[in-house]
């Protein structure tokens, strides 16, 4: 909902629980004025017309107050907005109109009549969630082409509080999304991504709180960045103690494009959140955003998969995949995957990529009798492809070695024994077009788990005057490249992957129906990986496999089956060990989580996350609302000193009501749940369990308060 003033510029955007308001002054400053709890048009005008701060010397009265604070005039801050051409670099707008556009978003237009660039800023509420972005246009009329050296998605302008603490999400390959809580400080904190994807070590979120806000108690902001690329987000504080947050594509300010006259660019979306719940809260408000407005399909539940990696790497057959097809049917998995060196000479990691047709000595046939087979088992069929990639030693770059990025004279630097192909140009997108809609059109293929296994490090692009504009191209290039696949090939579903949780955000999950979350499958160690990506993404899209024990991958550590699947069932469960190994026991044992978890999957990929304990070394647990049903997943690393596990207090339930037990039979009255909590019965080192609860929907009494237990 959109609100004006009586003047015509105070805009007040509304959601369930929350408001954002800004105002534009005779000056045509766009100022900042709330973002925070829900409030009326008539509290928005007051806070318009309250008095602006003193002036003080060596400083900018519109610093810290601006809705997108552009470079030049009387500004010191980081802007989010620079342009240069003809000479002339900064920006000096006035106001042209104000509309709301065919999504019911608030569009405010500006121009720069020395650039003759338009400049609108955009703003729409889904839910809580409020969306922002930017779109320049170099008019028709413009004399000159423009440079745009940065354009940020927007600059979030936080109340003045006391004492801000930040939360981030930080790791490397293997140990993505762990999270951290530090207090900020005076001056930059910048995170981000120079590598060309969203990348292991960061995602583009962050939260901030001001008065030690809790799981469920207390304020949280947070932003979370639609892009797929390099990154950058800004969180200054002033040194009159405001905060704001910028944020776009792009690391640096050496600049990303070139606008001719009649051209225009739009950034990626910037989302922002208020929360008076917590930590929780929040998350579960970016949980229920992304299903309702980001994932695609998110009301269907995804598949139990199973991926051939573990159990062959590079030495595979046709006859060799069967056989794991056939046990992983035997387990009730509903999605098998060949993975990598289904194609080209891929005997090995340094071959063979960029050749996306199946290798005749092991697939004689093609994929389609394999892809038959695994239909005829009952099960829908996967493959692995890694299509921005190439090997030196394929033929795809033999035939075009101009085709990937480097700089000319320069060393083609290999990581993986990979080069990037620059998918920023028109050729080479044509290519893989048609190269994979072949393949999609050659086999039954339903799911394609799409990598990304190489950082961007020879970003260079011989012959482009403006060379720079690759790093952004290339990612609209992928974006155009999987959105025209997902056209003609609906009913292939996508996961995102990049040596794990490398390309992780809004903007692939608009268009990936999952994503890999790690490459670390060791179950204990996911339990921290789990609890950070929870922070932002929802249990709908986050893959987690149940592998060998011992861990063959990462540290050799032995963990029972049933540890294991429990901990992969906080998502969507996938199997990705060597079945051909499993004993009968394991099996039957395999066979009996599975069917567990597809009569909780609606709760726990559909329903609200609630964190109860944190994964800190003891005991760990997560609970799914949805309805009347109610599952918990509970963990034990290690019992300390033969000490009873603590009770673990249940959230979102009605304290009312009584809830049975599946387990047990028993019956709890939900005051007692909530506040007294569950006894796990946990024992020892890596032990699990799964609760579910089932609401009684006759009424047992009326809460009055504290439940004795």
């Amino acid at each position: 909902m959109i609100e004006i003033g009586a003047d015509g510029r105070t805009w007040l955007l509304s959601g369930p629980t929350s408001s954002y308001a800004l105002r534009l002054t005779d000056r045509d400053e766009l100022l900042h004025l709330h973002w925070g709890p829900r409030i009326a048009l008539a509290d928005a005008e007051a806070l318009a017309a309250a008095p602006t701060p003193p002036e003080r010397p060596f400083e900018s009265r519109l610093d810290g107050r601006e809705e997108y604070p552009v470079e030049g005039g009387p500004r010191f801050v980081r802007p989010a907005l620079s342009v240069r051409g003809g000479g002339v670099r900064g920006t000096e707008w006035r106001f042209l109109r104000w509309a709301e556009g065919a999504d019911g978003d608030l569009q405010l237009h500006f121009t720069d009549a020395v650039h003759g660039l338009q400049v609108t800023l955009s703003y729409r509420m889904r839910g809580d969630v409020v969306e922002r972005y930017a779109t320049l246009r170099n008019e028709p009329t413009g004399a000159t082409e423009l440079e745009v050296l940065r354009a940020d998605a927007a600059t979030w302008t936080l109340p003045l509080r006391e004492r801000w603490r930040l939360s981030q999400l930080h790791g490397r390959w293997a140990a993505e999304s762990r999270l951290v809580r530090s207090a900020l400080t005076y001056g930059e904190k910048v995170i981000g991504s120079r590598r060309g994807h969203t990348g292991h070590q960061h995602l583009p979120w962050v939260a901030l709180d001001a008065d030690g806000a809790t799981e469920e108690r207390g304020e949280v902001y947070s932003c979370a960045l639609a892009w797929s690329g390099s990154w950058r987000i800004c969180v200054h504080q002033l040194p009159d103690g405001a905060v704001q947050i910028t944020g776009g594509s792009g690391h640096d300010d050496s600049g990303q494009t070139l606008l001719p006259p009649g051209t225009s660019l739009t950034t990626p979306v910037f989302a922002g959140l208020w929360s008076d719940g917590g930590f929780g809260a929040a998350s579960r408000a970016w949980h229920a955003y992304q299903r309702a407005h980001v994932i695609p399909d998110a009301d269907e539940v995804r598949p139990v998969l199973y991926n051939s990696w573990e159990a062959t790497g590079f030495d595979i057959s046709e006859e060799q995949q069967r056989a794991l097809a056939e046990r992983a049917a035997e387990l009730g998995v509903e999605l098998f995957v060949v993975d990598d060196a289904w194609f080209g000479a891929r005997v090995s990691d340094r071959a063979g990529l960029g050749d996306w047709t199946p290798n005749p000595d092991r697939f004689p046939g093609g994929l389609g009798p394999l892809a038959d087979h695994v239909h005829a088992l009952g099960m829908r069929f996967g493959i692995w492809v890694e299509p921005e990639m190439v090997n030196a030693d394929s033929d795809l770059y033999r035939a075009h070695p101009d085709w990937v990025q480097h700089h000319p004279g320069r060393t083609r630097t290999e990581f993986r024994n990979q080069l990037v192909l620059n998918l920023a140009r028109d050729d080479v997108r044509n290519h893989l077009w048609e190269q994979l809609d072949a393949l999609l059109t050659s086999a039954p293929v339903d799911y394609v788990k799409w990598d990304f296994n190489r950082c961007f490090s020879d970003a260079g692009w011989p012959g482009e005057p403006y060379p720079q504009r690759l790093w952004d191209a290339h990612v609209h290039g992928f974006y155009g490249l999987l959105d025209r696949l997902r056209a003609a090939h609906p009913q292939v579903a996508f996961e995102s992957c990049s040596g794990g949780g490398g390309r992780v955000d809004l903007g692939v999950l608009a268009r990936t129906d999952q994503v890999w979350t790690s490459d670390n499958t060791d179950p204990l160690d996911r339990l921290a990986i789990q609890h950070g990506f929870s922070q932002i993404h929802p249990a709908r899209v986050m893959a987690a496999w149940v592998t060998d024990s011992p861990n063959t991958q990462l540290n050799g550590r032995v963990s029972s089956l049933g540890f294991r699947f429990v901990s992969a069932m906080a998502g969507v469960l996938g199997v990705g060990g060597d079945l051909t190994r499993w004993s009968t026991a394991e099996l039957a044992e395999a066979r009996g989580w599975v069917e567990l978890y597809k009569e909780i999957r609606p709760v726990v990929q559909r329903g609200d996350l609630y964190r109860l304990r944190d994964p800190d070394g003891g005991l760990c647990a997560v609970q799914y609302v949805l309805g009347d049903d109610v599952v918990v997943l509970t963990w034990l690393p290690a019992q300390a000193y033969g000490q009873e596990t603590p009770p673990v207090r249940l959230r979102g339930l009605d304290p009312a009501a009584s809830y049975t037990c599946r387990e047990t039979g028993a019956v709890h009255r939900g005051a007692v749940l909530l506040h007294h909590g569950l006894r796990t019965g946990l024992r020892g080192d890596l032990a699990a369990a799964v609760f579910r609860f089932r609401r009684n929907r006759e009424v047992t009494g009326a809460y009055s308060g504290l439940a004795q237990s």
